[in-house]
């Protein structure tokens, strides 16, 4: 007698953020970072870019309906293992990104508090910061701004003062990414879990590089990606870093533009991993 074949499910991981039209960063380097890591990969678009290796030319902000309603659809038919947000660009988005997710139920959200390109381009409008911080900072698991993002969110200089700052505000659990620093030996991460109950560093040799593009866009999607495939938090974090490390090594000696290129998302990619569903599964 024939057995009915179980179906088996991919991972999805949804993204929520702003498009590069050059491919380097954003929602395109989540895409390419969840798909290689072997994720089924999600997107809502939050603002589209004029933009290139160096620098931005334009942003246009998605009607904070659209936005809604993209997530909505995702999670009315491929409920995501893990969400990612990155550039919100406006109060507008942020309220709306903010209430789908109220209702929905968000697991595993990781944000990452996109402000300002490799460049130096400002990529969110002054009331989005505020917004940003009392309507998405409490839901997130994990939030992850860089160096200079850190003291513009705080005001704060020292990355313990920004940890206790970030964590007053709401967020549980902190990564500071230093791979913006001048420092030529190692690049490292300042990581504050649980309020601050676990404190640890994560070094990784620095890259002689300028492609650079997407690097934090790439660190926050592969995080969420290992967070989706049941990877514990500090093992999720760990696990991002070295793929972004070897993804800066791959792409070092490419020329891919005029500017910070970027990293080379592909240089060991994974087929889309399933699993068996379980009634909890979703």
């Amino acid at each position: 007698m024939k057995t009915q074949r179980t179906m088996r499910q991919y991972y999805p991981v949804l993204t929520i953020a702003g498009s590069d039209s050059s491919g380097g960063a954003g929602i395109q380097a989540d895409i390419k970072t969840i798909s290689a890591i072997g994720c089924y990969a999600m997107s809502a678009i939050t603002a589209i870019t004029a933009q290139n290796t160096t620098g931005v030319a334009a942003v246009q902000g998605i009607d904070p309906e659209i936005v809604a309603r993209q997530i909505e659809m995702v999670f009315a038919d491929i409920p995501p293992l893990a969400v990612k947000t990155g550039m919100l660009f406006s109060a507008g988005v942020i309220e709306a990104v903010s209430g789908v997710l109220s209702q929905g139920n968000v697991r595993n959200l990781v944000v990452d508090p996109v402000m300002v390109s490799t460049s130096g381009s400002k990529l969110v409008e002054d009331e989005a910061v505020a917004a940003m911080k009392s309507l998405i900072f409490p839901k997130a698991l994990l939030v992850t701004p860089n160096i200079h993002e850190a003291v513009a969110l705080t005001g704060e200089r020292s990355t313990n003062a920004q940890a206790r700052a970030l964590h007053a505000m709401g967020c549980s659990n902190v990564v500071i990414k230093g791979g913006d620093s001048d420092a030529i030996d190692f690049k490292t991460d300042y990581v504050s879990l649980d309020c601050g109950a676990e404190v640890f560093d994560i070094r990784a040799d620095a890259v002689a590089t300028q492609n650079t593009h997407g690097t934090g866009c790439t660190f926050s999607a592969a995080i969420a990606s290992y967070l989706a495939l049941g990877y514990s938090l500090a093992d999720a974090i760990k696990s991002a870093k070295l793929y972004v490390t070897r993804a800066l090594e791959a792409g070092a000696y490419i020329t891919c533009g005029h500017g910070h290129g970027p990293v080379n998302h592909f240089f060991s990619p994974r087929r889309l991993k399933n699993f068996n569903p379980t009634p909890n599964s979703f």
